[in-house]
C-alpha cells in the first residue's frame, strides 16, 4: 500500500516530494553524524569516516519513518509553498465558488456594434 501511495504522491507533486525526501534524509544523516560524534572524539580521516559510516547506517535503518514522514508532509510543504509564490503548479486548484467569468468590454462593444 505505501509503494502506490508514495507512487501518487510522486506524480501528484513531483520535485516537492523528492525534495522533501532528500531533505529529510539530509537532516537525519546530520542529525545522526552529530550524535555520534557527539560521543566519539574523532582525529583522524578515517575517524570522520567512520562516523560518517555509522551515521549513513542509522539513516538507512530509518528510511520507512522518512517515507511515511515523506507521505505526510509532502502535501504541506507543497501548500506552504504555493502560499509563499515559490512555487507555480501547472495544475491551478478550483476555484473555490463558481463565478461566471467578468465581461471584457471588447466583447460587449463588437455585440453593440454588430446590432
Amino acid at each position: 500500500m505505501t509503494r502506490e501511495r508514495l507512487k501518487a504522491l510522486l506524480e501528484e507533486y513531483g520535485k516537492v516530494a523528492i525534495g522533501t525526501y532528500f531533505t529529510l534524509f539530509a537532516l537525519v544523516l546530520a542529525g545522526f553524524a552529530i550524535a555520534i560524534s557527539a560521543g566519539i572524539r574523532v582525529e583522524t580521516a578515517p575517524g570522520s569516516a567512520g562516523v560518517f559510516g555509522a551515521a549513513y547506517v542509522a539513516t538507512k535503518l530509518t528510511q520507512p519513518l522518512r517515507i511515511a514522514a515523506t507521505l505526510v508532509l509532502t502535501p504541506l510543504v507543497a501548500r506552504l509553498l504555493h502560499k509563499l509564490g515559490i512555487l507555480e503548479s501547472e495544475k491551478r486548484p478550483p476555484p473555490r465558488e463558481s463565478q461566471p467569468p467578468p465581461k471584457s468590454d471588447a466583447s460587449e462593444s463588437s455585440s453593440a456594434d454588430g446590432a
